[in-house]
């Protein structure tokens, strides 16, 4: 394991967590208290994501709940970690993302994914065409999103708000496709190492090699999210880790449910292929005691050079959630920065 110092910023993406038993309203709740908390801490940025059609996730609208976020908080920057730009018209994220700078300016920032974040048939239900579907069409539609916020007109439409109102604007990815397009448009890039571990290193490493100098950066700046649980003890992240595990377990089987009880999800009769997949999951994770924790976040930023880290936290209680970022900011990164 590498000894390096966590000097980069760090920053949350959450995608509100559903806990069985519960709805969407408390989970909403949850999520803006720990916006709250985490800006007292000195977090960076605040994102939520956006996935359709899951049972265990109530951030299906990442506008709407960025908007509410801003309000709720005062410094902390708020984005979209991110928005699925398949199933949105270009104009309409510029329109959404425009009034969001308008009200908040200088906190906003989109961060704008190539998949559809959800099924084709959930796909088909949002976008009603499967016209922008294609990662052919991604290109082009980010394209038009940038031209809205510059004020120019795209087939005879307009934006406003949103000409003269760009918000900071993020390229997002799990694969090279994302990272080259990021480097060459001179975008910062976030790498969603929380689902591609094994891709990290190559997709990071294309950003930075592609990369040519814009408006927006001088040179390449990319951030790893990485599923992180922070608790007093390796036994009881453990723990804690466990309903995540069962719920992605689920969703790929193609069984979505609500997000279990640590006690439900330990009694789960997993089979020797399920927990392989389990442990193979875990091992691109940060989970354990601050000094677990810290060696790992230490040893994925030796080996990404990353500029800043983005950490997930998907756990039953929202206690144990918001602890686990207190954690961080205390024990394992010693405090942190406040700057925005």
């Amino acid at each position: 394991m590498s000894d390096v110092p966590l000097d980069v910023p760090l920053s949350v993406l959450d995608v509100a967590p559903v806990a069985a038993g519960a709805g969407a309203g408390e989970a909403l709740r949850h999520t803006t208290e720990l916006a709250r908390r985490t800006e007292a801490l000195g977090y960076r940025r605040f994102w939520v994501a956006e996935h359709h059609n899951m049972p265990a996730i109530a951030s299906s609208a990442p506008a709407v709940l960025i908007a509410h976020l801003a309000a709720a908080t005062s410094s902390i920057r708020v984005g979209s970690g991110g928005v699925m730009l398949p199933n949105h018209p270009p104009l309409v994220v510029a329109e959404q993302f425009g009034t969001l700078e308008a009200l908040h300016p200088g906190r906003v920032d989109l961060g704008i994914g190539r998949a559809p974040g959800t099924d084709q048939v959930t796909a088909l239900a949002l976008r009603r065409t499967m016209e922008g579907l294609s990662a052919e069409a991604f290109p082009q539609e980010l394209e038009d999103l940038i031209a809205y916020f510059d004020g120019e007109r795209r087939r005879g439409t307009s934006a406003t708000p949103g000409g003269g109102d760009m918000p900071a604007i993020w390229l997002l990815g799990s694969s090279g496709f994302s990272a080259r397009l990021a480097g060459l448009m001179g975008l910062p890039f976030s790498f969603a190492h929380h689902f591609s571990a094994t891709n990290t290193e190559p997709a990071l490493a294309l950003y930075r090699d592609s990369f040519r100098p814009s408006r927006w950066l001088a040179k390449p700046y990319a951030m790893v999210a990485v599923n992180t649980i922070c608790a007093d003890t390796d036994e009881r992240a453990q723990w804690l880790a466990g309903p995540s595990g069962l719920s992605f377990l689920r969703l790929r089987a193609g069984r979505p449910e609500p997000l279990v009880s640590p006690e439900e999800a330990a009694a789960y009769p997993y089979s020797d292929l399920e927990r392989d997949f389990a442990l193979e999951r875990q091992r691109g994770q940060a989970v354990g005691s601050p000094e677990t924790v810290r060696r790992q976040l230490s040893d994925l930023l030796a080996r990404t050079a990353a500029d800043e880290l983005m950490l997930t936290t998907m756990v039953y209680d929202v206690a144990d959630r918001v602890r686990s970022f207190e954690l961080v900011a205390e024990k394992v990164a010693g405090g942190l920065r406040r700057e925005r």
